[in-house]
């Protein structure tokens, strides 16, 4: 398959796909947030339960690097 044939065709179908939701997102207003006060003391609670996960690893030396 030779996509580069069809690139032009991809890209003018890609921008007016980009162009169409973009005029028919534009009239809608954004939306308003109110937060209550006790929904920020539940958001801040499971703040506090949020998991942490921490990678490690031993460095490579020039040696390993070389072999890879």
């Amino acid at each position: 398959m030779n996509i580069a044939k069809n690139m032009e065709a991809v890209f003018i179908a890609t921008a007016i796909i980009a162009g169409a939701t973009s005029l028919a997102t534009a009239s809608t207003p954004a939306p308003r947030i109110f937060i209550a006060a006790d929904n920020v003391a539940a958001q801040t609670a499971n703040a506090v339960a949020m998991q942490v996960v921490t990678v490690t690893a031993k460095r490579l030396t020039a040696a390993e690097k070389a072999a890879l």
